[in-house]
C-alpha cells in the first residue's frame, strides 16, 4: 500500500477505537432508543458516554451534544437551521469565501430562499479580518458562520476574537471544527461558540457519524432538517448508530488525553518534510499564514509543475491536490485562489497531510521522491527551461487560437 499522507480527507481508524466499537457490531446491537429491555438499555448507556466524551472534547455540556452523519450534515442543519428558525427577524449570514464547499452551497440554497449572505474574503495568508467582520455585521444578521482550520491550507482562524465579537453583537457563531477537534485546544464557553461540527473520521474515529454542538445557554434555536421519531432532541431525528457514535466517543477521549503528545509528533514531521524540501528543492511556496496553521496540514505550491503531474508521478503515495470533496473537478482550488494565488500556482499545489500515525521513515521517503520527481518533470517544461534563462515568463504575450 502507498505511504498516506493524506490526514485531512480522512484519518485511519485508531486501533483502539475499533476495540471499543467491536462489542456494539456485534453482541450489544440493540437500538438505544428501545426502553424496555437490556438490549436498549446496555446501547444507550454507551451513547450517553459517547456524548459525555464529545462534549469534555471541547468543553461542552452533553445535552448541547447533537449526532449527525457527519460534519456536512451538521454544517448544513447549523447553517440552515439557524437561518430559517430566525428568518422572521434576521434574513443576513455571513462567511468566508474559503469556507468548506458545504457551508458554501448551504449558504447558496439560502440565498435562493431569499436570503442575503456576506462571502468575506481573506488575506493572502488565509486569515479572516476581524474589521471586515465588524463592518459586515447588521442588526439583521442571524449567523457568523467561520472555519476552525481550513482543509486546504490549515489555516487556523481566532475563533476567540469572533466569537468575542459575535457575542458583543448579539449574532450567532458557527464553526466547522472538523479539522480541528482533536487536533488544537478547542473550549466552546471561552471561545464563544454557539454552534460546533465536528467529524468522526477526521480525528480517528469510523466514517458516518459527527456530531454538533448546540448552546443551550443562552440557547440556540434551529429548524431540524431531518424530521421523524424526535431523536437527539429534536434536532435530527433518526436511530441513532450506537457502534459509530460509540467509536467518535472513543475518538473523542483518545483525541483529548493524546492532543499535546500528537501536536508535538505532527509539529516534529512537518518541519522534517518542509525543511526537506526547500534544502532540495527551489522555488516552493507554502501555501497559508505561517504564523497561524495547523502543522500537520502542509500545502505546497511547486512553481513550473502541474500539481495533478506530480501527484500521479508519486504514485508510492496518498497525497491530494485540495478538498477531496471538489478533488473531481479540474479547476484550481477556490481557496487558493481566494488568496491570490495565480492560476499556474493553484494548479501546481500539493496537500500534505501529517497524522497520529505517519512515520519519519515516511517523511524522508516523501523528500526523496518529491526531490526526484519535480526535477523530473521541470526538465521536460519549456517553461522552466526559459525560466532559467532569465525570461520573465509575465512579459510574453501567448498567441490565442
Amino acid at each position: 500500500m502507498p505511504i498516506y499522507l493524506d490526514a485531512q480527507a480522512t484519518t485511519p481508524l485508531d486501533p483502539r477505537v475499533l476495540d471499543a466499537m467491536m462489542p456494539f457490531m456485534t453482541e450489544n446491537y440493540g437500538n438505544p432508543h428501545s426502553r424496555t429491555h437490556k438490549y436498549g438499555w446496555d446501547t444507550e448507556r454507551a451513547v450517553d458516554t459517547a456524548r459525555e466524551q464529545v462534549a469534555a472534547l471541547i468543553g461542552a455540556h452533553p445535552k448541547e451534544i447533537v449526532f449527525t452523519s457527519g460534519a456536512t450534515e451538521a454544517n448544513n442543519t447549523a447553517v440552515k437551521g439557524v437561518a430559517r428558525f430566525y428568518k422572521g427577524k434576521k434574513n443576513h449570514i455571513i462567511t468566508a469565501q474559503t469556507e468548506h464547499k458545504c457551508v458554501l452551497d448551504s449558504c447558496r440554497v439560502l440565498q435562493e430562499e431569499g436570503f442575503e449572505v456576506t462571502y468575506l474574503p481573506v488575506s493572502k495568508g488565509g486569515m479572516v479580518s476581524l474589521e471586515d467582520l465588524k463592518a459586515a455585521i447588521r442588526p439583521t444578521t442571524a449567523l457568523v458562520s467561520i472555519m476552525a482550520v481550513n482543509n486546504e491550507i490549515g489555516v487556523v482562524q481566532d475563533i476567540a476574537e469572533i466569537g468575542k465579537l459575535c457575542r458583543a453583537r448579539r449574532v450567532f457563531f458557527h464553526t466547522d471544527a472538523a479539522q480541528a477537534a482533536g487536533k488544537i485546544p478547542l473550549n466552546v464557553a471561552d471561545m464563544n461558540v454557539d454552534l460546533m461540527s465536528i467529524s468522526g473520521h477526521k480525528l480517528y474515529g469510523p466514517k458516518g457519524v459527527g456530531a454538533l454542538y448546540v448552546r443551550r445557554r443562552p440557547r440556540v434555536r434551529l429548524e431540524p432538517i431531518i424530521t421523524g421519531g424526535g431523536q437527539e432532541r429534536g434536532l435530527r431525528s433518526g436511530t441513532v448508530p450506537s457502534s459509530l457514535v460509540v467509536g467518535m466517543g472513543a475518538a473523542a477521549a483518545l483525541g483529548a488525553r493524546e492532543l499535546d503528545y500528537d501536536y508535538a509528533h505532527v509539529s516534529r514531521l512537518s518541519k522534517r518534510l518542509i525543511d526537506g524540501i526547500a534544502a532540495r528543492v527551489s522555488h516552493v511556496v507554502r501555501n497559508g499564514d505561517p504564523e497561524h496553521i495547523y502543522p500537520g496540514c502542509v500545502n505546497l505550491s511547486f512553481s513550473f509543475v502541474e500539481g495533478e503531474s506530480l501527484l500521479m508521478a508519486l504514485k508510492n503515495v496518498a497525497l491530494s491536490s485540495g478538498s477531496a470533496c471538489t478533488s473531481a473537478s479540474l479547476e484550481p482550488s477556490y481557496v487558493l485562489r481566494a488568496l491570490g494565488a495565480e492560476d499556474d500556482m493553484a494548479h501546481s499545489s500539493i496537500r500534505f497531510g501529517i497524522g497520529r500515525f505517519t512515520t519519519e521513515s515516511e517523511v524522508d521517503y516523501v523528500i526523496d521522491n518529491v526531490e526526484a520527481h519535480v526535477t523530473r518533470l521541470r526538465e521536460m517544461s519549456p517553461l522552466w527551461e526559459m525560466f532559467q534563462e532569465g525570461i520573465d515568463l509575465k512579459t510574453i504575450q501567448w498567441s490565442q487560437h
